[in-house]
């Protein structure tokens, strides 16, 4: 009897320990990002990737990234245009681009 009582409890210990694990959410970290673009208009945007990325260098490079991808390769983003800004809980419309490319940005101003 005993034994049965003890593996009731490990299997019960174990159910709320997946449940907490499960409804954990990740944190992610906001970098504002501000870049002058090609026609000198000034384009706003935040970059939110895990808030264990500490590498400002990964970070910027998540940035220029996106900046070719958006035909502003080549403008500086550097820590005097992208600031560490706040941490805070993933929302689910990120979490796909933040599991396949490792950060996703959401577009502010003058993204176009």
């Amino acid at each position: 009897m005993k034994a049965c009582s003890l593996i009731v409890l490990l299997l019960f210990a174990f159910s709320v320990n997946a449940q907490y694990i499960n409804t954990k959410t990740m944190e992610v970290a906001v970098w504002d990002t501000y870049v002058t673009k090609k026609d000198g208009s000034v384009m706003h945007f935040d970059i939110i990737a895990p808030s264990t990325v500490k590498d400002t260098a990964l970070i910027f490079s998540y940035g220029k990234e996106y900046l070719k991808s958006k035909g502003q390769e080549g403008q500086p983003l550097t820590s005097k245009q992208c600031r560490f800004c706040h941490v805070r809980s993933l929302q689910p419309q990120w979490e796909a681009d933040i599991k396949k490319k490792g950060y996703f940005i959401l577009e502010m101003e003058n993204c176009n």
